[in-house]
């Protein structure tokens, strides 16, 4: 393997770790805000379930 040929491989594997590491911090992202999503669907299941019994 030549020099440059060496030189393209390196290349697009440093392409392709940058890309999964965008990925990752997108998930990681995503994860924060799922527990609020959760956690408001729930009290909202939970108030609509107790407000014809008040």
């Amino acid at each position: 393997m030549t020099r440059e040929e060496q030189r393209l491989a390196d290349d697009k594997m440093r392409a392709e770790i940058n890309k999964l590491m965008a990925e990752t911090a997108k998930i990681n992202s995503e994860n924060k805000f799922c527990p609020l999503v959760v956690g408001s669907g729930a009290t909202l299941a939970i108030v609509a379930i107790v407000k014809p019994f008040l």
